[in-house]
C-alpha cells in the first residue's frame, strides 16, 4: 500500500486526481493541504481519512507518506518539489512542471541524488483519440510522420476554482504566461511522441487577440520542427467556439482527430475507417478518467517495476519548447534551435 498526500486542493485535485487515487486499492491518501484554509471543509468528502495540514511544510515535515500529489499552481511547483524531494518523497507533480529550464536542471539531479521520482501529469497520452492515434502510427498505417496541425480552441481559460480573487491562469506571475503555459505543454509531449523524435527548432507568435486587457497571451500560433517532419499548432482562447482538431500526416496515409472521431485515410489496408473514441478532447479540464494511466505509470517508477527518466525528459523538452517559443515570440517569429540541436 502506497501512502500519499494531496498538496493543492482546488478543482484538478477535487475532480481529477482524488477521483482517480479513491479508484485504487494499492494507494491510501492519507494527507492533505491547501493555502486556502477554507479547502478545509472539502476533505471529508474527496479524501475521507485523510488528515488536514495548515501548511504544506507542515504536511512535509510530519506526515508519513511514500509520495506527493502537488496540485497547485505553477508558480508554486519548484519549490514544492524540492522541499518534498529533500524529504526523501516521489514527486507528481501537475504541469507545467516548472516554467524555465534553470529550474527544472537541479530539481531532475536532485531526484537522482536521492533516489525518487520526480513525474509529471501527461495525461493527454491516455486520451483514447491519443492513445489510438499513437497506436495507430506505432503500427504503421500512416507510414513515417511528416506533418502534425493541431488546434486547440477555447472561449476562455479553465476555470480557477470560484474565482472571487481573479484566475491565477491570467496572472503571469503564477501560471507564468497564458494560453500557452495553459495548452501548449500538453501539445508539446504528445506531438513529441507521435513524431517519435526530439524537436528541433521553434518559431512562434503570441498574440493577445481579444483578451486586450490581460498581461499573458490570449493565442499563440507555433511551428515546431523536428529532423524529418513539422508540426504547426494553433492555441487560442479567443475562439467562438470550443473543440480541438488534429491532422497527423504520414508518407503513406493521414489520420484526422475530430474532438472524439478518429478518421484515418490511406491506401492502405483499412483505407478511410474511422472510430468512435469518447470522451471529445474537449470536454472539460479534470479529465479523472485519464488519471488511471497517469497514476499507474508514476507508481511503476515508484516501485521500479518500470525504468525511470521517459516522462521527465519529455518535460525537460517541454520546457525547452515554451521557453524558446517566447524567445521566438520577442524576436517577431524568428526560428529559435532547441539546445539539443545546438550541440
Amino acid at each position: 500500500m502506497q501512502r500519499g498526500a494531496i498538496i493543492g486542493l482546488g478543482n484538478v485535485a477535487l475532480h481529477g486526481h482524488l477521483p482517480g487515487w479513491r479508484r485504487r486499492r494499492d494507494v491510501e491518501i492519507v494527507a492533505v493541504t491547501d493555502a486556502r484554509p477554507e479547502q478545509h471543509e472539502l476533505v471529508s468528502a474527496h479524501a475521507p481519512g485523510a488528515r488536514w495540514y495548515t501548511t504544506s511544510a507542515e504536511l512535509l515535515a510530519e506526515a508519513s507518506v511514500d509520495f506527493v500529489d502537488i496540485c497547485t499552481p505553477p508558480s508554486s511547483h519548484a519549490p514544492l518539489i524540492r522541499q518534498a524531494l529533500e524529504r526523501g518523497r516521489h514527486v507528481l507533480c501537475e504541469k507545467p512542471l516548472v516554467s524555465a529550464p534553470d529550474d527544472l536542471a537541479p530539481l531532475a539531479r536532485l531526484a537522482e541524488k536521492t533516489g525518487r521520482v520526480l513525474h509529471t501529469v501527461h495525461n493527454w497520452h491516455h486520451a483514447p483519440i491519443v492513445r489510438r492515434t499513437a497506436d495507430l502510427i506505432l503500427a504503421g498505417r500512416i507510414g513515417r510522420v511528416e506533418h502534425v496541425i493541431w488546434h486547440t480552441l477555447r472561449t476562455r481559460p479553465a476555470l480557477a476554482g470560484d474565482e472571487r480573487t481573479g484566475n491565477w491562469r491570467v496572472d503571469p506571475a503564477v501560471a507564468g504566461g497564458g494560453v500557452l503555459s495553459d495548452h501548449g505543454w500538453h501539445v508539446f509531449y504528445v506531438v513529441q511522441r507521435w513524431v517519435g523524435a526530439p524537436p528541433v527548432s521553434v518559431s512562434a507568435r503570441l498574440e493577445r487577440r481579444r483578451h486586450t486587457a490581460w498581461d499573458v497571451e490570449d493565442t499563440a500560433s507555433v511551428r515546431v520542427a523536428f529532423p524529418e517532419a513539422t508540426a504547426e499548432i494553433l492555441l487560442t482562447w479567443a475562439s467562438d467556439v470550443r473543440r480541438n482538431w488534429a491532422e497527423v500526416g504520414g508518407t503513406a496515409g493521414t489520420l484526422e482527430l475530430h474532438d472524439d472521431t478518429l478518421v484515418l485515410k490511406s491506401d492502405g489496408p483499412g483505407a478511410d475507417s474511422s472510430w468512435s473514441c469518447p470522451p471529445p478532447m474537449s470536454d472539460g479540464s479534470h479529465h479523472p478518467d485519464w488519471f488511471d494511466a497517469v497514476a499507474s505509470e508514476f507508481l511503476a517508477e515508484a516501485t521500479g517495476a518500470a525504468p525511470r527518466g521517459t516522462n521527465l525528459t519529455e518535460a525537460r523538452r517541454c520546457v525547452e519548447l515554451e521557453q524558446a517559443a517566447r524567445e521566438s515570440s520577442r524576436l517577431g517569429g524568428r526560428e529559435i534551435a532547441l539546445p539539443g540541436a545546438r550541440a
